[in-house]
């Protein structure tokens, strides 16, 4: 080392070389600190003296054009290079960042761009450093190695003595040109350049904190012409802006900035700032962890989990019990072999969920600060660990919290995900969401400040954008769900106005079939939201009128991959049309007129009783919609499976009839028999089948004349046809409840199936020993004295 700069190599987030750093320092006492890092950063590093800068933080560098090109920088309060920063500005020493420029690596890549992750002669990738000193001593896990001989020895006499160690393993590497590549030269010869400005800046002690595989290039200087040369090749600067951003335990776990990544960022956290024997603490998190989530765990297993530990330890030949050996006591004693305990254990204590906090002082977008502000108003603070939130909408702040998930969503910020609430409610009042803060956020708030300054000025006008540019019908609607939900009124009439132009276009029924249930969704929020139905209830209307015309011919001739997709989009068509009949924008739009009697459905054959329907308005919507099913229905393929519609859709619009009331069982039964005639091919007579069953096959149960017609359909055909329609037959069965599949089986079984269960029951004679028997196992579950019958003289008494 020379006599003026101290380098000490480090590894990027070990907590050994943490504590070596703090002790190299505080004892060389240096009078200037560089650091490994993107000089961007200089301007900010003071934040670090800020209380409420507290770790896990990442230094987040972006293009100023380009938002996206963006780089973490990220720091636990266990990596050195923080331990190091930390020192600095407590002491009131200068500090620097003294890596390659950030701004250098968002330029357009080179043609050799491959050289970044490849050796100097372009052969393959470069080696792991650690990896190849873990070999050459004998071991085959490099983790495990490292952290005997660095992470879990504390600092000796001599403060610099395994930074020297460190340098001469790593010199010996370098030395045989192992692991170098073009990108580390040029990251080295800039390094070197900032040495040499600190020394011209006049500084007598620097303290070089560097990854330790840099420390053999920057302890021999070669001339500054060279690494001019080497520098000149660069591509141009881009102009970048640098931040703090809040980090994760999580989030470290993973390969980022530099790629050094740790896989047990809780445990590292625990081993530096724990002083003395740090398993027996260990071991007491996690007997407390388990026994919050209901394990039997107690002090006597907490004893013999460390005593396990440290046997295994001294078995394997560690200085100390690791991780390895910390969780095989974890599993072995305190979750007792379980897997999902020890899981637990993983998630909450290996890796953790801490979150890192920024000041206020640090720069940030103007939308980041507007979010900051909203998270503070409405109380929700961002968090690491998922966390379920049940929202009432009727409350001023709960609808207020929704509008900004719902804008962020838009946004491409998904802080909150829709969820499944735990509370059973089909009212539009309640909301569920799930939370979770991710530390990329930053990046996406970057990219969403080119949209506005605050999060609803954002979020509208990335809806208009997001419109003009759509070109699926689906999508517009969608999107005027998510402005409804989002409170984004200023936006609405944009996006209608290219709603109603795509719509005007579009002549595909499967495109109007998709966009519609989004859009009949979006007007039952007006209750709850107060939203204006007019224009929604227009265009609603509008597609609904024009599916119903147009879904007859456009089911005809369609394959078995298009005629799924169509029966989905037409289940998805029938409840929406159902809601918008019924809904509030029904009654705003329909005139009450009184009708005496009955009216006949002429495309079904049924009659339906009640208000004369209005054609110019949605009352009269249901029974277009139901003529439209009828028509479909009747769409057989006389001439050939290309000239009528798919058994699929026939079937399933029959069932959309008869569970609507628009056709009796007597009709139904009438028109199943008509399908698995053997006039009817059979792959059509199975798609039916299918289609009728579909959502439910509890009629079968209920009448049974439906049973016997699909048993005796089943029964007679042949042996090559019967193969060809197993498939579809097994999967419409399979799709049934547990209990209906059974309750059908055990009726098959019993048989015949012309009749229903009471009949046959009485065909044969009851076997009154067998229904005694059962009697005092009924009572029992009823709570009475069973009063058996006793026989007397043939005769029962």
């Amino acid at each position: 080392m020379s006599a003026e700069v101290a380098l000490l190599g480090i590894r990027h987030h070990g907590p050994g070389s943490a504590r070596a750093v703090a002790a190299a320092l505080a004892r060389w006492r240096p009078d200037a600190v560089l650091v490994e890092g993107p000089p961007e950063a200089d301007g900010i590093v003071h934040l670090a003296a800020a209380k409420d800068l507290v770790p896990p933080v990442a230094l987040l560098a972006h293009a100023v054009d380009d938002p996206a090109r963006a780089a973490f920088w990220p720091y636990a309060e266990f990596s050195p290079e923080w331990v190091a920063i930390r020192h600095a500005v407590e002491h009131d020493l200068p500090v620097r960042f003294i890596d390659l420029p950030a701004g250098y690596g968002f330029a357009p890549a080179p043609e050799d761009a491959a050289a970044e992750d490849t050796g100097e002669d372009g052969a393959g990738p470069v080696a792991d450093p650690l990896a190849l000193l873990a070999e050459a001593a004998g071991h085959d896990d490099a983790e495990r190695w490292w952290e005997d001989v660095v992470e879990h020895r504390a600092p000796g006499g001599d403060a610099l003595a395994p930074f020297a160690a460190v340098a001469e393993a790593m010199g010996a590497l370098r030395a045989e040109g192992l692991g170098e590549s073009r990108r580390d030269q040029l990251r080295e010869a800039y390094m070197r350049q900032q040495i040499r400005a600190a020394r011209r800046a006049g500084h007598q002690r620097i303290a070089v904190v560097c990854g330790a595989f840099h420390v053999p290039a920057l302890e021999t200087m070669p001339t500054v012409a060279h690494d001019r040369a080497l520098l000149a090749g660069l591509p141009k600067k881009v102009r970048t802006d640098i931040t703090w951003v809040p980090w994760t335990h999580r989030r470290l776990s993973q390969s980022t900035g530099y790629g050094a990544g740790v896989q047990s960022p809780g445990w590292y956290h625990h081993l530096f700032t724990t002083d003395g024997d740090p398993v027996p603490r260990w071991l007491t998190r996690a007997a407390e962890l388990l026994r919050a989530e209901d394990h039997p765990v107690s002090s006597a297993h907490v004893i013999e989990a460390v005593r396990l530990a440290e046997s295994l330890a001294v078995l394997r030949g560690r200085p100390l019990a690791g991780l390895t050996e910390t969780l095989d006591a974890v599993r072995a004693v305190l979750c007792e072999g379980s897997d999902v305990a020890l899981e637990l254990v993983r998630d909450r204590l290996v890796v953790g969920d801490a979150l890192g906090e920024v000041p206020d002082a640090a720069p940030a977008v103007p939308l980041q600060r507007d979010l900051t502000r909203l998270q503070r108003s409405l109380r929700l603070k961002p968090e690491a660990a998922p966390k379920d939130v049940d929202l009432d909408l009727r409350k001023d702040t709960d609808a207020a919290r929704s509008r900004l998930l719902h804008r962020l969503r838009l946004l491409g910020v998904d802080w909150g995900v829709p969820a499944r609430s735990s509370v059973n409610s089909t009212g539009t009042f309640r909301e569920s969401w799930r939370l979770c803060w991710q530390p990329e956020f930053a990046v996406r708030i970057a990219e969403a400040a080119q949209w506005g300054t605050t999060v609803e000025e954002a979020a509208a006008n990335k809806a208009v954008g997001t419109a003009r540019a759509a070109e699926e019908l689906a999508e517009l609607t969608g999107l005027v769900e998510t402005c409804l939900l989002a409170g984004l009124s200023g936006a609405l009439p944009a996006v209608m106005r290219v709603l109603a132009d795509c719509a005007a276009l579009d002549t595909d029924v499967a495109h109007l079939a998709g966009a519609l249930p989004a859009l009949v969704r979006a007007l039952r929020y007006g209750d709850v939201r107060g939203t204006d139905h007019g224009a929604l209830a227009e265009a609603a209307s509008g597609l609904a009128e024009r599916i119903c015309v147009g879904l007859p011919p456009a089911c005809v001739g369609l394959d078995a991959d298009s005629a799924a997709a169509m029966r989905g989009r037409l289940d998805e068509v029938h409840g929406a049309i159902g809601l918008l009949a019924a809904g509030p924008a029904a009654e705003a739009t329909t005139t009450d007129t009184a009708a005496a009697g009955t009216d006949t459905d002429t495309d079904t054959g049924t009659e339906t009783a009640g208000t004369a329907p209005d054609p110019d308005g949605l009352a009269g919507l249901a029974d277009r919609w139901a003529a439209a099913l009828g028509s479909l229905a009747r769409r057989e393929p006389a001439g050939g499976p290309a000239t009528g519609a798919p058994g699929l859709l026939r079937g399933r619009a029959v069932r959309l009839l008869l569970d609507d009331g628009r056709l009796d069982s007597e009709e139904a039964g009438r028109r199943l028999r008509l399908v698995l005639s053997v006039a009817s091919a059979p792959a059509d007579a199975a798609g039916w089948v299918e289609g009728f069953l579909t959502g439910g096959g509890a009629l079968l149960l209920h009448d049974p004349r439906l049973l016997a017609l699909l048993d005796e359909w089943l029964t007679g055909v042949s042996g090559e046809v019967f193969t060809d329609v197993l498939p579809l037959l097994r999967r419409t069965f399979a799709g049934l409840e547990a209990g209906v599949r059974t309750t059908i089986g055990g009726r098959v079984a019993a048989g015949p199936l012309g009749e229903p269960p009471a009949a046959r029951s009485e065909a044969g004679e009851l076997d009154r020993a067998r229904a005694d028997a059962a009697v005092p196992v009924v009572a029992l579950l009823l709570g009475i004295r069973p009063r058996i019958p006793r026989q007397t003289a043939g005769r029962d008494t």
